[in-house]
């Protein structure tokens, strides 16, 4: 079945979607575009060059859109803090939901939006295309053979610390380095663990030198509920990109098996006897390569794939909102253990956040 879809959002975020993760479904049959939103009219001339709408199709308000146009569902590729109103205009009208992440700039308003969809008996994902980009996808299926995880670390550090560098409007973000980029790393740490959060600890701020209002910089330990840890460590302000943005470090150690993925290539590294003892170690590239998860698209596309698949009657996508409140929690619990200098119980934060939103 091909879904009518209106797209929410035409700026940096929204206009990749437009230009990468819509027409390859669109040229799939899974969806047609019939309309795009954006307050700012100058951005909707985007639509008509990216999308291949007409003038007409292009609207700077949501309600005349959605009571103009028929549709099955929206984006939602919006600053965090509009989601909740739009999502809310969309439910008003019958409309299933693909969001951006984060679901909203608050724990409270991402509880507050779950609750109204499952109200409205609507589908809602959440794109965290990290998690469905190539190579955390070949080190994820490489965890299924590698046996139960000890431990989990995390690595995403780069050198963005001056405006021009990066997007602007994170250098104005609160707690940025959470909210913007880890929301992305410790989701995919979740993941990996494949179990609930249970508490963490986490340290946050800024450097001498960079150019942020908000943390840009941090450590935060995580304990899951199986008994597995994660450690993560990021930064947009240290001297050297190691692991920048989609060339993260991620480490699981196994009981009988090391996996590295470092700068997109993943290598397992098997126990060996006799090695035991051997206090020299072993370098990039002496383990045993993994190669690449082969599949025709990825991150946003995919993800707009699982979500059709879902509306078509398939499973329920991974991301879907109430499973993603989870790692919105563990961003939150972050955030709130930076400000009080002691570990946050995340799942009694989010219950806090269910009774009080």
């Amino acid at each position: 079945m091909t879904y009518r879809m209106v797209h929410v959002g035409l700026g940096g975020q929204g206009r990749h979607w437009a230009t990468e993760a819509i027409p390859p479904n669109v040229d799939a049959g899974r969806i047609e575009v019939v309309a795009a939103v954006d307050m700012d009219p100058e951005r909707l001339e985007r639509a008509e060059t990216d999308l291949d709408l007409s003038p007409e199709r292009c609207y700077t308000d949501l309600e005349t859109a959605l009571s103009e146009r028929d549709a099955d569902f929206c984006s939602v590729v919006t600053p965090p803090a509009a989601h909740e109103p739009v999502i809310e205009t969309a439910l008003d009208h019958g409309l299933d939901i693909i969001s951006e992440k984060p679901i909203a700039d608050t724990l409270e308003g991402s509880v507050r939006i779950a609750r109204k969809v499952r109200e409205a008996d609507a589908k809602m994902g959440v794109t965290m295309s990290h998690r469905y980009d190539q190579d955390k996808t070949t080190f994820r299926r490489a965890l299924t053979e590698a046996g139960p995880i000890d431990y989990l670390t995390a690595r995403y550090t780069g050198n963005v610390r001056e405006r021009g560098l990066y997007s602007e409007y994170v250098h104005e973000m609160g707690d940025m380095l959470l909210l913007d980029g880890a929301i992305h790393h410790l989701d995919m740490l979740r993941a990996f663990a494949d179990a609930r959060c249970e508490r963490v600890y986490a340290e946050t701020w800024v450097p001498d030198g960079a150019d942020y209002e908000g943390d840009c910089t941090g450590l935060v330990t995580l304990h899951f509920e199986d008994g597995t840890r994660a450690q993560y460590e990021g930064s947009y302000a240290n001297a050297t990109t190691l692991n920048g943005w989609g060339h993260e470090q991620f480490r699981a150690e196994c009981k009988d098996e090391t996996v590295v993925l470092d700068n997109r290539e993943v290598e397992r590294f098997p126990f060996d006897p006799d090695r035991v003892g051997n206090w020299e170690g072993v370098r990039k590239g002496d383990g045993q390569q993994v190669p690449p998860a082969e599949r025709p698209l990825w991150e946003n596309a995919w993800l707009i794939e699982q979500f059709c698949e879902w509306l078509d009657g398939g499973d329920p996508m991974a991301t879907r909102v109430e499973e993603t409140l989870q790692s919105m929690a563990i961003v939150f619990a972050a955030i709130e253990s930076s400000e009080r200098g002691e570990a946050v119980n995340v799942q009694a934060l989010l219950d806090d956040a269910r009774q009080n939103a």
